[in-house]
């Protein structure tokens, strides 16, 4: 049985410089990661500017721009 990545999974892979998309807020377009210490992700959105997320509570969708 396949399971859906937690977000904690997917924090622990983002790098700087990924393309990443926010689920709940798809109106701030495209992201890249600027940083991602201890869950905290730092993501410069394209409509929304530089964000920091709770790497623990949201899953980014990690795009191939």
């Amino acid at each position: 049985m396949e399971r859906n990545p937690s977000a904690a999974d997917v924090t622990a892979i983002l790098e700087p410089g990924m393309f990443v998309r926010h689920p709940g807020a798809p109106d701030w377009g495209l992201g890249q990661v600027q940083s991602n210490i201890a869950g905290k992700v730092t993501v410069n959105f394209e409509h929304q500017g530089k964000v920091v997320l709770d790497g623990r509570v949201i899953a980014l969708d990690i795009v191939d721009p």
